[in-house]
Formats: C-alpha cells, structure tokens, sequence
C-alpha cells in the first residue's frame, strides 16, 4: 500500500491511525537526518548521515538525560535492545536511505520526481520482544521466527 509514494507523501494521518490500531510500524528516512517512525510507535530519530535506533519490547529506548548516547545506562539499555540502522547512500545509484535490522519485516519505496529516494520498512510492534535462539518469544510465548538474512 506504501510503496510508491512520493517523499513527503509517505503516509497519511489515517493511514498511521491504521498501522497503530494494527500494531505495526512505518519506518522511512526524511530529509538528510531523520529516520521517521509512524503508527504503533511515533516518533524521529536523528541519523545524519546514518544511525541506530534502538528498541526493548516496550519500543523505542531514548538516551537519557545523563549524557546521551555515551551514559551508562544508555549502553546498558541497548545491551538487549534491538537495532535498526539507517544506512545513508549519498552518492547513488539507488536509494538515499535504506534500513537492516533482525526485526522481521516488509519493505516499501518512497520516490522523488520519479527517483528511489527510501526503501522503508514495516514490521509487528509484536517483533520487539525478546529474541532467542532464532526465534521471537514475548511473555513465554513464540510469536515468531527471525528472519536471518543471507550473505
């Protein structure tokens, strides 16, 4: 339903209403230094030129006060986490932002005056639980088995 859209038109407010009630989350890059969240989780990250958000089963984890990125509790908290990484391609061909996690997930292209500009990502808020031998479980349960990419 997403792929195709053209940069900043990449989701509508209802549409994002949708992807909450549904539990999923939209990730695509704005601009130069924003990986966007919408849906089950809203929310920016700054990524110039590339970065890590991280996530617990909660959803995202935000460097704390006491030092950002560099505090103690920060690293302990993303210990666990897991990772999306925005990767910026500034010198084409292809896209401008791409995305790897561990996150199972579905991807989706967004265009710029007819140019790939993002290939984003939808994945299952679900998918955040804690991750165990190459499966997902939450509260005990399997919910899901972790895509492993190829090499």
């Amino acid at each position: 339903m997403l792929s195709g859209r053209s940069y900043m038109s990449e989701i509508t407010t209802s549409e994002a209403g949708q992807a909450k009630a549904a539990g999923l989350v939209v990730v695509f890059g704005y601009s130069d230094d924003c990986m966007e969240f919408r849906g089950a989780i809203d929310a920016e990250v700054s990524c110039y030129g590339g970065g890590t958000a991280y996530f617990s089963k909660s959803g995202l984890i935000k460097p704390p006060l006491c030092g950002g990125e560099d505090c103690p509790h920060f690293a302990a908290a993303k210990k666990d986490a897991t990772p999306i990484k925005a990767v910026w391609h500034e010198n084409g061909p292809g896209p401008c932002w791409t995305y790897e996690t561990e996150i199972p997930h579905k991807t989706f292209e967004i265009f710029d005056e007819g140019e790939l500009r993002c290939v984003g990502i939808v994945f299952d808020v679900e998918m955040l639980c804690k991750k165990v031998i190459g499966a997902v479980y939450c509260e005990g349960r399997k919910i899901g088995d972790l895509a492993i990419p190829r090499k």
